[in-house]
């Protein structure tokens, strides 16, 4: 560590040192027909001997650009660039001192028929309309990086400690490459997996739906889209990756990725097979699949645990172990007739210890519940997709979507469970062995089509969603629950309860599209919704003579079904223009609900009816070429459930008995939400702002009455005046001094919440306050180190209206340092270390742990294998409690967490393209 700071305060000194050797270079863009200037026009020096880029910038709206480099004698070309218009270069010998280009003008790209296309040097950066396009080739990597390497070197470009990335402050929620999903439209696969080598541009633009993007219309959300583009002379080849390693505890990895591209043909491959909670796939280059605090294998879950296209893997709740194989499949099968498919096959197998404490509040006291459970389970699951586009002619366009999945599971667990009233008096406990087999079948499908017309804005669309689930499972339960306060007697089980549920919804939208005037369009539609659901529950106890389940148990047999039809008749109107977009449409939504149900020999009818408006609205202001605004407000609704609804008793949970209220209104709410983003590329620097909530018209909460022996009996009552609000800023730099990087990022946020709801008949308020902050910083030398120090900080309080209790707070500590040593050459060691500290746990739960993972790793042969030494946890500390505050309770949890363990593992890669096996490093920034 002391070596480190040592080198640290080098850094700092010869930053100083290099300001003294460092000369300002400027100048103005203005455009040769009207001498106005020039926004966003890239200009860069490359050296004249292999046209290495120096360095880069953009115009301001002023036209004005300014660069400050280090002195150099070797020839040197300024190069100017813009869509649009011809590219202008200056050739230098050399630059000894400050110079100021003065005024270059820029003149119009003549377009001529039959003229021959030179392909002109792509600049690093360039923005087209409503697209940013970065030239790969331009940005420094290591070679054989990863495309999420790539990603950290784009201006403008975040990838939080989450995985989470932004651009310019808005998040991306597609990524693509060539225009199609690799895999699934996450892309995380894509951005783990694929080498940086292969990109040509990395194209940025927002986020559009299939109707969106069909008919041409421009973006209704606030996310953004990324498409990798491959060379074409990578575009052709095979390539792949293959990994295995044991370790200490039996404890094993493996994984392997398998490519074949060839123009529009893509055909992939990927297998996983580990018992270290990891997809196995997707990894980080250091430190592969080791988890904890920096662990971001394709998403993650508040609990820790990941997935992709809903197949969950480990995560905090116990240790998982996972095999996968996937297969994914694009290409274009005639003329205008593009497909692309995907299949999954998982399974998992985790085991877990949790261990909870739970206090629960009410309006005359609180009570605590304590728990300890042991669980197992097995998961299987096969998942199918498939993406058709045809288009027809140049008007008309269909595109096909069905989706299938079957998946089956088996759980057992092992449970205690006791409350105990303020002075240690026993109210209840209890002691269950429950064992669940599933299995269910999902098909979705979705149908686009999109009809334009002559006149451009006028287009016709039509969809049709539909949706079918049939879910089985046996539930075999074994408990005892012993009341030991009150009169209610005790509840011993020993029985099987078969559960079948099926879904079924159907939608049809059609809409229609009518241009007023170039920016202004009307558009009118109509969408109708068919929803249908049905749970059939049978159980049986257990009859000792017969040695089976087999007395038919009416307490706990029912069925209950529900139909929802939902009309919704809209209109509105859009304005589209060059830097301002506004979307406006309402209309009225209504809806028949009838459900009914059969239990214990009586037969229960319901029919409700509601009619509402509907709101839809969004609008996109840019400012300038990085700095615009967007907001949104909606007006939106969910509807209860049957069992919500239906007046009919569920007690098959021996210590809370629900039952629903055929009075219960939908939940109502209003939906607002606006952000502000801008980044200034001529800086390198960016800040973004976002405000957003909901508010509550009316909501649906639970009442629950507490008898003293803690029994609970549930139903449903609506509310008005809950509200959840969020809202922060973000902040961004990048500095570069030679071979020195430094990047320092922060951001704070607030969520405010009003949760109301009824405990034995009273009325209760929780007024919830969260703030975050944190503050990240990496510094960079050249190809040799990265050093990465993090810091979070978490408040939560809530106060309580209506409790003896009057508040509970908690707050989280996070540090984190991440150093990474790329010498000597082959070599990469990496460290990972953080400190956790959770405050106001209950006794009996550690607060604070230390986490450090380090990593050895060489690579020979031509870099094609890579040996390494892993261990994670060095320290053998690492474990997973948590508190968590809520309207109702504080509860405290602890789950089974993976421990020490060292590994050794080889990885292979392969990289052929064109038929040659790829030499050599790809082009890189000097």
């Amino acid at each position: 560590m002391f070596q480190k700071l040592l080198l640290l305060l080098a850094v700092f000194f010869s930053v100083g040192a290099m300001a003294q050797n460092s000369v300002t270079l400027k100048g103005k863009i203005i455009e040769d027909k009207t001498k106005l200037p020039l926004e966003a026009v890239t200009v860069y020096f490359s050296k004249a001997k292999d046209s290495s880029l120096v360095d880069y910038t953009i115009t301001d709206k002023n036209g004005n650009f300014s660069f400050k480099i280090k002195k150099m004698e070797d020839p040197l070309t300024l190069k100017v660039s813009m869509t649009g218009f011809q590219n202008h270069k200056v050739d230098l010998n050399g630059i000894e001192g400050d110079k100021d280009f003065g005024v270059i003008t820029l003149l119009e790209e003549a377009k001529m028929l039959g003229e021959i296309i030179v392909k002109a040097e792509a600049p690093p950066i360039r923005i087209k309309k409503d697209t940013l396009e970065f030239n790969a080739a331009s940005f420094k990597v290591r070679p054989d990086s990863n495309m999420e390497t790539l990603l950290k070197q784009l201006p403008g470009v975040e990838i939080d400690n989450e995985g989470k990335i932004t651009v310019n402050g808005k998040e991306v929620n597609q990524i693509l490459v060539n225009g199609k999903p690799f895999f699934d439209k996450d892309g995380k696969i894509a951005l783990q997996n694929l080498p940086a080598d292969i990109i040509n541009k990395v194209q940025v633009s927002d986020t559009k739906t299939k109707k969106e993007e069909l008919s041409g219309q421009s973006a209704s959300g606030n996310n953004t889209s990324i498409n990798l583009t491959i060379d074409e002379d990578k575009n052709k080849g095979f390539f792949g990756k293959f990994m295995g390693g044991y370790g200490t505890d039996d404890r094993y990895e493996s994984s392997a990725l398998v490519n074949y591209f060839k123009n529009k043909t893509k055909f992939s491959v990927l297998a996983s097979s580990n018992n270290i909670n990891s997809t196995g796939f997707s990894m980080d280059e250091i430190f592969d699949n080791m988890g904890g605090g920096r662990n971001r294998s394709v998403y993650y879950n508040d609990n820790g645990s990941f997935g992709i296209n809903g197949m969950r893997f480990g995560g905090g709740s116990g240790i998982t172990q996972s095999d996968m194989v996937g297969i994914n499949y694009s290409d274009e099968w005639f003329k205008n007739f593009e497909a692309q498919t995907s299949y999954f096959f998982s399974d998992q197998h985790n085991k877990n210890n949790r261990r909870s404490k739970q206090i629960n509040f009410l309006p005359s006291g609180t009570f605590t519940t304590e728990s300890e459970s042991e669980s197992r389970s097995d998961r299987f699951s096969h998942q199918a997709s498939m993406e058709l586009q045809y288009k027809i002619d140049s008007t008309t366009t269909i595109v096909y979507i069905p989706r299938f999945s079957n998946s089956s599971g088996k759980d057992r667990e092992k449970s205690y469970q006791s409350s105990t009233d303020e002075n240690d008096g026993l109210l209840n406990e209890s002691t269950s062995e429950t064992f669940d087999d599933s299995k269910g079948n999902n098909f979705e499908n979705k149908l686009y089509l999109n009809k334009s017309f002559k006149r451009k804005g006028r287009f016709l669309n039509t969809s049709i969603e539909t949706t079918n689930n049939k879910d089985e499972m046996d539930s075999f339960n074994n408990s005892a629950t012993i009341f030991h306060q009150g009169t209610d007697p005790d509840d011993i089980r020993n029985q099987v309860r078969k559960s079948k549920n099926a879904t079924d919804n159907y939608s049809v939208e059609v809409g229609y599209s009518e241009p007023l005037k170039d920016s202004l369009t009307v558009n009118v539609g109509m969408t109708y919704e068919w929803q249908k659901s049905a749970n059939n529950r049978k159980a049986f106890d257990y009859d000792a003579v017969s040695d089976s389940y087999s007395i038919e148990n009416d307490v706990l047999t029912n069925y209950i079904a529900s139909t929802a039809r939902i009309a919704n008749p809209k209109a509105g109107f859009s304005i589209n223009k060059k830097d301002f977009h506004l979307n406006v449409i309402g209309g009225t939504t209504i809806i028949n609900f009838d459900a009914n149900s059969s239990y214990l020999g009586i037969n229960t009818v319901l029919n409700r009816n509601f009619v509402f408006p509907s709101v839809n609205s969004n609008i996109y202001w840019k400012l300038a070429k990085s700095k615009s605004i967007w907001a949104m407000y909606n007006y939106e609704y969910d509807l209860p459930s049957a069992n919500q609804m239906m007046p009919v008793e569920d007690v098959s949970n021996p210590l809370n008995t629900f039952e629903g209220n055929e009075n219960l209104d939908l939940n109502k709410r209003h939906y607002l939400y606006a952000s502000f983003n801008d980044y200034d590329y001529v800086a390198k620097s960016g800040y973004s702002f976002y405000i957003g909530g909901n508010y509550y018209d009316s909501q649906y909460v639970s009442s629950s009455t507490i008898e003293s022996n803690g029994k609970r009996t549930t139903t449903y009552e609506n509310v008005q005046g809950n509200y959840y609000t969020w809202s922060g800023i973000n902040f961004n730099k990048t500095i570069k001094k030679e071979a020195h990087t430094f990047k320092f990022g922060a951001g704070t946020g607030v969520n405010l919440s009003m949760n109301k709801g009824f405990t034995n008949s009273e009325l209760y308020e929780a007024f919830g306050i969260r703030w975050r902050a944190r503050a990240n910083f990496t510094y960079e030398y050249g190809e040799l180190l990265t050093i990465a120090p993090t810091y979070s900080y978490v408040l939560n309080r809530t106060n309580y209206t209506n409790y003896v209790v009057d508040n509970a707070s908690n707050f989280q500590h996070q540090v984190g340092l991440q150093t990474t040593n790329y010498w000597p050459k082959n070599w990469v060691f990496g460290n990972d270390f953080s400190y956790n500290y959770n405050s106001n746990i209950a006794d009996g739960f550690k607060k604070d742990f230390y986490l450090w993972n380090t990593s050895l790793s060489y690579s020979f042969l031509d870099k094609k294998f890579t040996a390494k030494v892993k261990v994670y946890d060095v320290l053998n500390q690492n474990q997973s409690a948590t508190r968590t505050i809520s309207a109702t309770t504080i509860r405290d949890e602890q789950n089974t967490v993976l421990k020490r363990y060292a590994m050794f593992s080889l990885t292979y890669k392969i990289e052929k393209f064109a038929g040659k096996e790829k030499k050599g490093d790809r082009f890189m920034m000097h």
